[in-house]
Formats: structure tokens, sequence, C-alpha cells
């Protein structure tokens, strides 16, 4: 699978659901634009998951140690709320409440496609993430890129 990109503003009915935008579903092989996975994320938003790229991430998640504690939890906390998806007729998706309340999505939510995965944001709490945008975002880019090994590709983003 490629790389997802974008971001796609999106409205929630009171139910719940959603519609899959066409700019993700058309990055998506055919086999891969029926079947999700959602679940909670970090700081308060939701990832959705194709459903291949979910069986390799809860395969290896599988594979750790349980007899370790840390471990246990980490695996309790990443599956839980952890849903499958399937589009409907209307390439509509259904969020359950619980994974709603969690992410504090209400009527508009901001998709943010990248890498195998989408984080699905509450629209205020993702344009907020922009506000507090670090002031040099090249030593940012420096101290997290800058570490990398990268053979025989450019160190540089632009």
């Amino acid at each position: 699978m490629s790389n997802l990109i974008g971001e796609f503003e999106c409205k929630i009915d009171a139910k719940g659901r959603f519609m899959l935008p066409a700019g993700i579903k058309k990055q998506l092989p055919v086999e891969e634009q029926d079947k999700f996975v959602v679940n909670r994320g970090f700081e308060n938003c939701l990832v959705l998951y194709p459903y291949s790229v979910w069986q390799t991430i809860s395969d290896e998640v599988n594979r750790l140690n349980l007899f370790n504690k840390k471990n246990r939890d980490f695996a309790r906390y990443f599956f839980r709320g952890a849903t499958e998806l399937t589009v409907d007729s209307v390439s509509r998706l259904l969020l359950p409440k619980p994974l709603m309340q969690y992410a504090n999505l209400d009527k508009e939510m901001v998709m943010f496609a990248f890498a195998n995965k989408i984080e699905i944001w509450a629209k205020d709490a993702y344009y907020a993430l922009h506000v507090n945008e670090p002031d040099d975002f090249s030593s940012l880019a420096e101290e997290v890129m800058g570490k990398k090994d990268n053979k025989g590709s450019s160190n540089e983003l632009s």
C-alpha cells in the first residue's frame, strides 16, 4: 500500500455517519476501499486503518511478550474500542459513540491522511494543533529527521 496524503473536512450526521472522502478512496487499492478498523489514537484523535494495515499492526502488537506488564497495558489500551467498519452503499462509515466521545467529535471533523493511516480529529482540535506550531520548524526537522540514517537519500525535505 502506498502512503496516503491529504486533509479532508467532513460532516458527521446525528447517527455518527460520515462520507469517506473520494480523495482518500481513490488513493486506496480497490480491495482496500470498503473495510476499515478505527481505534483510539494519541492526543484524543481516532485512527482509521485500512483493514490490511490493521491486521499487520495488530499482529505486531500480538507478538509482544504479554508476560511483561507494560506490554499487557499497552495491548489493552491499543485494542480498547477498536471497531471494524464497513462502508455502506453510499460510501458512509459509522463511528461508534464511545470513540466519538473520546475524540470529542460532534458535527465536523478533519481526516488527516499520512503514511498508511488516517487520523480523525474534531475540526476545532485539529486546527488548534496548528496554532501551536513550533516557531522554528527547521530546528524541529533537524532534530527529528537529521539523526535519521538516510543511506543514499537526501536529508532535505524541500
